[in-house]
Order: C-alpha cells, then sequence, then structure tokens
C-alpha cells in the first residue's frame, strides 16, 4: 500500500470532496479493503442487504475454486438466493425509493435536436411493455436474445425487458459488420433479433436492417439457425415528413418474420411480473476478442454481478443522489453494460444516454453536453481525450463546465500527458480522475482510485478494489513481492467476476487459469512501484523482449506522446538479426507538423531520456492514421504485420476504416533509421 513517506509528485484527494465521501479517507479505505478481503462473507453480506432477494441465500456466500489441479474451476455467489435484477434496478427504487418521477436518462441524440427526458416510472413501464411483448413472441426463461441497436432508449428498454423476464441478451455493438453479427446470433443460438432501421454516426447514415437482413441470410445458411422473430425500432431521427422511414433505408420485409416494434409495444401492457431467478442464472452473454480470433462469449450472472456493479459506481464515482451522471461508452461494450445501465440504475442514478460522436456536428459537443444537463461525472475513453486534446483549450472555453465534480477514463490505460491535460484543462485542477483498470471478465472495477481517498499519480490505476487480491507474477509463476514488473493475476474472487465462456468450458478454464494455476490470469503485464501503486503496462503480447530486456508499448507510446509534435502513437516488435526483436513506432503527428528526420532524432532521444538506450526504437513510420476498432482500440495485430510486411491481414470487418491499412503500408520502413 502507499508508503506515508512517498517522495514522489501525486495528486491528493480535494479536501471538499471528503466531507461527505462514501470513503472519506485513505484510512477508511484501507479498513474497509482489510474487511473485504478477510471477511468477505460478512462484507458482501452487508452489500446485499442494501438489495431485494425473493429467496434469502442458503449457504456460504461466496465458493470458488480458481486451481485447475483440484478440479473444475467455477465461482458461486450467494447460492440459493433467488432475485431479478431488472426489479432491484427499478422498482425497488420506485416502491422502496420514491424516485419514480427522478430522470434516470436525459437521451441525446446524434442531432442536438433530438432529446428526450426518461424518468424511472417511465422507464419501467416501457420496460415492461417490451418484457410483455418478448412474452407473447414466445420468449422464455434462459433463451438469448441478439440485441442490434445503436444508443437509443429501446437499447436499455429490450436489455431490462430480457433481464425481467429471464432471457440473456447478447447486445452486439452497432457498428459491427454482418458477418460478425452473424457470427454471435449463431455461437449463442439466439432465437430472437431487436434491430432498427438504421441509425446516423455523425454525417453518415447506416442502415442496420440491412446488415441485420444480410446477417440472418448468413446465419440460414448454417445448420444451427434458431433466430424466431426480428423485431425492428423506426429510429426517431430517421422519419420523414409524413413519418414513413427514408427511401435510403427501405429495406426487404417478411411479414412472417420482421415485426415493426412501435405496432406490436403499442398495446402491450405495462406491468409485467418478474421471473424470479436463481443467484447463478446468467444475465447476459457479451463478446470480446480472444488471441485465436474468434471471439469469447463471456458470461455474467445475476446476483454478483448486480452487487458488484452498484457498489463499484457507488464508490469509484462517489456517487451522491443530486448527481447528474454521464460515460461515453456505447452499451456494446462492456462499459456501457456496467455503467451506463446497471450500475447506475442499481443506485438510482441519473444519466445521460448519447447517441452521437464527440466532435458532431462541432468539436465542443461534449463540453455543450455537459453544461446543458450540468454534468457532475464524466467517465470517457482516452483515445476521446486525445482526440479532443488536438483541438486544443479553446472549444471547451465557450462552456461553462463548472458543474464536473468527478472524472474517469476507460479503456485503456491513459498516458500521463492526456490525464494532466484532462486535469488540468477539462477538470480546471479541481476534479479527479478515476483511471479505472478492468475488463470485460470482471465485469467492473478492480484496480481503481477512489475519488476522496486515494491520491493520484497520472497513468496509475493505483489499488485494487474491496475484494480484489493483485499479485505480479514473473514467467516461472513465482509472486513477486514489492517494486515488480510481470504478468497480472488475481488470487480470489470478487462477485462480478464471469463465470465462464458460453457453450466452450474447457477455453474459459485454458484462458484464464491454465497458465499459472491458482490465479486468475488477465492477460496483462503491470508494474507496481515503490508505494505499492499498480501500472497497466499493456497486454503481454503488447510486451516486447528487447535483448532480453521486457519492454512495455504503453511505456514507449507514453513517452513518445509527450513531444508536442505527436497526437498519437503505437508500438510494435519487428524481427530484429542481433536483438531478437526492435522497437516499430507508428507516429501521428498532430495538425500542421511535418514529419522529418529532425523529428525522429527528437523522438529518439525523448525515448531513451524517459526509459532508457535498451527503448531507442529503430524504425519511425510516419501514420497519418491508425487501423482501429469502432470502439476506438488500436489493432496492433495488423500494426504487426505491416511493420513485417505481412500482406495477409486475415478478417478486417471490425476495423473502422480499412483504408488505413493501405497508406500505411505504402509508407513502411525498410530501413531502420
Amino acid at each position: 500500500m502507499v508508503l506515508p513517506g512517498s517522495q514522489e509528485k501525486v495528486f491528493q484527494p480535494p479536501k471538499d470532496l471528503q466531507k461527505d465521501a462514501h470513503i472519506p479517507d485513505f484510512k477508511t479505505y484501507l479498513r474497509l479493503y482489510k474487511k473485504s478481503t478477510e471477511d468477505p462473507e460478512v462484507f458482501w453480506k452487508e452489500v446485499a442487504e442494501g438489495f431485494y432477494w425473493k429467496t434469502p441465500p442458503t449457504g456460504q456466500i461466496l465458493q470458488y475454486n480458481f486451481d485447475m489441479t483440484k478440479g473444475s474451476i467455477y465461482v458461486k455467489f450467494m447460492e440459493g438466493a433467488k432475485t431479478n435484477v431488472c426489479y432491484n434496478v427499478l422498482d425497488r427504487n420506485i416502491l422502496e425509493k420514491n424516485l419514480g418521477e427522478r430522470v434516470a436518462f436525459y437521451w441525446e441524440g446524434n442531432s442536438p435536436d433530438h432529446h428526450l427526458s426518461i424518468t424511472y416510472n417511465s422507464l419501467l413501464a416501457q420496460v415492461c411493455k417490451c418484457a410483455n411483448v418478448l412474452r407473447h413472441m414466445g420468449v422464455e426463461k434462459g433463451e438469448r436474445v441478439a440485441i442490434y441497436l445503436p444508443m437509443i432508449p429501446e437499447l436499455v428498454y429490450t436489455m431490462l425487458a430480457c433481464a425481467r423476464i429471464g432471457a440473456v441478451h447478447s447486445i452486439v455493438f452497432a457498428g459491427f459488420s454482418s458477418e460478425s453479427l452473424c457470427e454471435r446470433i449463431l455461437d449463442a443460438q439466439c432465437s430472437f433479433l431487436v434491430t432498427a432501421d438504421g441509425v446516423y454516426r455523425g454525417e453518415k447514415l447506416i442502415n442496420l436492417k440491412q446488415i441485420a437482413d444480410e446477417a440472418l441470410s448468413r446465419c440460414r445458411l448454417k445448420d444451427m439457425f434458431t433466430v424466431k422473430k426480428c423485431m425492428v425500432v423506426r429510429h426517431h431521427g430517421l422519419r420523414t415528413v409524413n413519418g414513413g422511414p427514408s427511401e435510403a433505408l427501405q429495406s426487404p420485409w417478411d411479414v412472417e418474420f420482421d415485426v415493426w416494434w412501435d405496432e406490436v409495444m403499442e398495446t402491450a401492457s405495462e406491468t409485467c411480473e418478474p421471473e424470479w431467478m436463481d443467484a447463478e442464472d446468467p444475465l447476459f452473454i457479451l463478446y470480446t476478442s480472444g488471441s485465436t480470433g474468434k471471439p469469447k462469449a463471456i458470461v455474467h450472472t445475476t446476483a454478483g454481478y448486480l452487487l458488484y456493479t452498484a457498489l463499484t459506481f457507488k464508490y469509484v464515482f462517489d456517487h451522491r443522489p443530486n448527481d447528474v451522471y454521464w460515460c461515453t461508452a456505447d452499451i456494446g461494450w462492456i462499459t456501457g453494460h456496467s455503467y451506463i445501465t446497471y450500475g447506475p440504475l442499481a443506485n438510482g442514478a441519473t444519466s445521460v444516454l448519447f447517441e452521437g460522436v464527440p466532435v458532431y456536428p462541432h468539436v465542443g459537443r461534449y463540453w455543450e453536453i455537459i453544461e446543458k444537463y450540468g454534468v457532475t461525472t464524466f467517465y470517457t475513453a482516452p483515445t476521446a481525450i486525445r482526440l479532443l486534446m488536438k483541438f486544443g483549450k479553446e472549444p471547451l472555453q465557450r462552456y461553462n463546465l463548472g458543474c464536473l465534480r468527478i472524472l474517469g477514463t476507460v479503456g485503456e490505460p491513459i498516458n500521463p500527458e492526456a490525464w494532466l491535460w484532462y486535469h488540468q484543462v477539462v477538470g480546471q485542477e479541481r476534479c479527479p480522475v478515476m483511471d479505472t483498470f478492468w475488463q470485460t471478465e470482471t465485469g467492473g472495477h478492480v484496480l481503481t482510485p477512489l475519488p476522496a481517498a486515494i491520491s493520484l499519480k497520472p497513468g496509475s490505476a493505483t489499488l485494487p478494489f474491496f475484494g480484489v487480491q493483485p499479485a505480479i507474477l514473473n514467467e516461472q509463476g513465482e509472486e513477486l513481492e514489492g517494486e515488480a514488473e510481470g504478468h497480472l493475476v488475481f488470487r480470489t474472487p470478487w462477485p462480478g467476476i464471469m463465470r465462464t465462456i458460453y457453450g466452450n468450458p474447457e477455453r474459459f478454464q485454458n484462458t484464464y487459469f491454465k497458465e499459472f494455476p491458482g490465479f486468475y490470469v488477465t492477460g496483462d503485464g503491470c508494474r507496481r512501484d515503490k508505494d505499492g501503486y499498480y501500472w497497466i503496462t499493456g497486454r503481454i503480447d503488447d510486451m516486447l523482449n528487447v535483448s532480453g530486456h521486457l519492454l512495455s508499448t504503453a511505456e514507449v507510446e507514453g513517452a513518445l506522446t509527450e513531444h508536442q509534435s505527436v497526437a498519437e502513437a503505437a508500438v510494435v516488435s519487428r524481427p530484429h538479426a542481433v536483438k531478437g526483436e526492435c522497437l516499430y513506432c507508428f507516429i501521428t503527428l498532430k495538425d500542421g507538423v511535418v514529419f522529418s528526420h529532425t523529428l525522429t532524432e527528437e523522438l529518439k532521444r525523448q525515448v531513451r531520456e524517459k526509459i532508457g538506450p535498451i527503448a531507442t526504437p529503430d524504425f519511425m513510420q510516419n501514420a497519418p492514421g491508425l487501423p482501429k476498432t469502432r470502439s476506438g482500440k488500436i489493432m496492433r495485430r495488423i500494426l504487426r504485420q505491416i511493420a513485417r510486411n505481412e500482406k495477409d491481414l486475415g478478417d478486417l470487418s471490425t476495423m473502422a476504416d480499412p483504408k488505413v491499412v493501405e497508406v500505411l503500408f505504402s509508407q513502411r520502413c525498410e530501413m531502420a533509421f
């Protein structure tokens, strides 16, 4: 833990936050952390008392095995208990806390002209109507429902309706291709699909119904096709003057198979009895990328996920009743599941639900929304922060961001330069930055600061959340004490951890528990400093072994992006006859900056100064753009292949802009600088 005599520059918690904070100081954090790890039964039982249980647990609160040598891997939480997640996040808030008229979501569309306020009462009514529609169409407890929707209210209605009736939702990000949608529908054996006619992302019109139709056509060619119905939402922002769909969106319609959302919802009842679920019944499936290329169907279950997302949201963002919270993620990713839908609603929060993109129709859109709704807590990705940094301070100065109280980052390690800009420019040096580390698999935050209790170091995810016990192992599986760098693992489960990979328990065990028996293996590299703070160094497969020295891509990228000319950098390995591997750097420059030999020498010198001579890059390539997924993550596999001049790139369906690859191949470096 943090040593009181640390000499390193840190940012202390703001005094005004400590007054009424849930975790007001470091001493309280240590006391609760100790209780959560030494007496988890009592700790989680007390947390569970804040929720509704149709039937209480009958045995031990938390049971598990993380060691494959001792049998099958399993985690069980509150076995014997029965509850319903939808009831807990909606009915409980209305009936027990009298929050029916509180706004649950301020929906802000792609266009600033499209917006809607949705109270808890209204949300419950729409969810019940949707649940009744699904039941009427034949959706039963345990069946999988694929949801391929943009960030519109119907997405939340549908996922909560599934939770209400015990169906398992499988949300597919509405930027994925028909091939990706098909693969996920088949893998999860989905019985129903909910989609929309279309959506605008910025100025681009996307015909979702057409993509869904193409996916279903692909599915029909397979033996495992199980989809019975497709329900289609008419997007509010795409109607013509007479209320019909835009001509650009008209797709074939199968009257036996397709149904319009508004037509079946119109007569549905606004009351729906929830299905009471066992604590370990599945809540949802969500796909995440795998090292083999085939996505992994991560399964999260009912009770543990509910409690863990609720508690992390409450403490990490120090949530208060009058806060307005905004997470900019898409619900198609785990961040949206945990910290737009389930975590905030479980706390009776008011959130912003945003459909658009950061720079449409202007580069100040984020700041405009913060001012419009009085956002107090803002949670976004380092990718978005770096994008907005390119436009400087001027767009922010047009808006009053004095309402902000807490900032957060998610999705990838944040480089110190972006952290400082976020803290100083967006947060006006008053708002602590919650740099959260977690994964689709973990369900919620596992390494994270707490606003009033934990001092901050730019770029560090700081310390473990309650109930989380991290360790760092070397290549031989030996646990390293004190200052160390190696594999980040966890020795015990927390309630929100995934339970399996749907349909493939063998892959689940081999991926996460085989390498180091007795530990959950994150696949991430990590450094622990002298104060006990944790620094994520990137995926282990993004670690570089140069002349026997393990180097982190994130560390090198951080050094490069500290240069005033660099907007973004990505570092991969390239084979080297002497060193084994060497560093190949893709550099995206800020507007107006010219790529030159002088600049590359400056960058090499900066890396040497920041990390050491061993980290000096051999190759630097001008990269006007980087290959990214639609969620903004850099596709390092593609960059590695470009660096090695390997033209067979495999599946590019998840790439946002495939044209970037042609440009990078045309400008690749053949010789080292």
